[in-house]
């Protein structure tokens, strides 16, 4: 008999090399100072009690939930994390105020990036979290990160100006504290909510009457909490709670309305739009985000509800869809001879016809004139008007300032 071998495990430091050299040759990385960062921070030192191979794979690793079991807090995904200290453009010596502080590994990552010269402030909502980022660092051997315990929202005025802000929760208003308390040449970064499930991480810079996008990513973030709060409810379209949509307060969702749409025979639009293989969704979808009346919200589908109601969401997980009065319609695709992907809308409901017309038109509309072009940010300092849809741009209202979505 032959024994079994088995491959020794990896340690710390070489996992660490690994991911690092993973997210260069990905293209993750590109400037030497973060990937010098990756190479040196421990990250298994702020996710105790997790696997070492589990800290160093590049997936998100969720370690709070509240008390119904919605997720509240994570270490995000390294590739996310890298993305977002690229945006940032931190430099030695630079003050940065991080809200979230999470584990603690973000910031650890930043007081790395400023060096000895440099400070970090982060800034959780939650006793918890603090503690155990204060813990983590202190393990890591950080000394230029300080953890705050307090709202979000406000920032940290005693310590401003800073040179960066960077959020690592998604924010839907934008709290001017954010603004205010940067240095005359800084920059913010926050993943953005701008309608419904559309939501990007944008790095902000002053311009003469306000501020304006310099870079803009996909991304999906927890929501802030606190002053700032953008909690989002769950609702269930199926008894067994299989098929669920996840909805924001700037939607309107009746779940009462939306207890047996799934029973109501489906239709189909086929639209003509057609992407290739490995083509993101993202651009189309905020189109439909901003043009259509209930934004568009995220749908997910369990497998056995696939078959039970004879469903076919756009992806594995489900589809992005849209809600008006007891009808839902959301994205489906279907591959042609060509190999490329064709755009598809479904729906259910006594009057879905109507509303999968209306999500197939949107889909005409960004496919005939706005394929091409992505879209900007903007925060202006005075009242920017009216959206004009035939122009391709939207003012967003908000509390404080709205944010402008100009397509070019």
């Amino acid at each position: 008999m032959t024994a079994l071998s088995h491959e020794a495990p990896m340690d710390a430091h070489t996992l660490r090399n690994a991911l690092a050299d993973r997210l260069t040759q990905h293209g993750a990385v590109t400037d030497a100072a973060i990937e010098d960062a990756f190479r040196a921070v421990p990250r298994e030192k702020f996710l105790p009690g997790v696997p070492v191979d589990q800290a160093y794979a590049d997936d998100p690793v969720y370690t709070k939930a509240d008390g119904g079991g919605t997720r509240i807090s994570a270490a995000s995904k390294p590739t996310v994390v890298a993305l977002m200290l690229h945006q940032l453009g931190a430099e030695p010596g630079d003050k940065v105020m991080e809200i979230g502080a999470g584990t603690g590994y973000n910031a650890a990552l930043l007081g790395h990036l400023v060096g000895p010269s440099g400070r970090v402030v982060t800034i959780d909502v939650d006793d918890d979290l603090t503690t155990g980022a204060r813990a983590h660092l202190a393990d890591a051997g950080v000394t230029n990160v300080e953890v705050i315990l307090g709202d979000g929202a406000l920032g940290r005025q005693s310590e401003a100006p800073y040179d960066r802000v960077i959020a690592t929760c998604s924010a839907y208003d934008i709290p001017a504290p954010w603004l205010t308390q940067l240095t005359n040449g800084g920059r913010l970064v926050v993943p953005t909510r701008l309608r419904g499930t559309a939501s990007r991480t944008i790095a902000f810079e002053r311009e003469t009457d306000g501020w304006r996008s310099v870079d803009s990513h996909l991304s999906v973030f927890m929501p802030l909490r606190g002053l700032g709060d953008d909690a989002r409810r769950t609702v269930a379209l199926t008894p067994q709670q299989d098929v669920t949509l996840q909805v924001h307060k700037d939607q309107t969702v009746d779940a009462d309305q939306m207890e047996n749409v799934l029973d109501a025979p489906a239709l189909q639009e086929w639209t003509g739009v057609r992407l290739p293989p490995g083509a993101s969704f993202e651009w189309m979808d905020l189109w439909l985000g901003l043009t259509l009346d209930n934004a568009l919200m995220r749908m997910s589908v369990a497998a056995e509800a696939k078959q039970r109601y004879g469903l076919t969401p756009m992806f594995g997980w489900g589809a992005m869809a849209t809600t008006w009065g007891a009808n839902l319609a959301y994205l489906t695709m279907r591959r042609n001879p060509e190999g490329n992907f064709e755009v598809g809308v479904a729906g259910h409901g006594p009057e879905s016809q109507a509303l999968v017309q209306d999500v197939a038109e949107q889909i005409h509309v960004w496919g005939g004139l706005y394929r091409g072009k992505t879209a900007t940010f903007a925060l202006p300092d005075r009242d920017p008007g009216a959206t004009d849809l035939a122009a391709g741009r939207f003012v967003l209202p908000r509390p404080g300032r709205p944010i402008v979505v100009t397509w070019r």
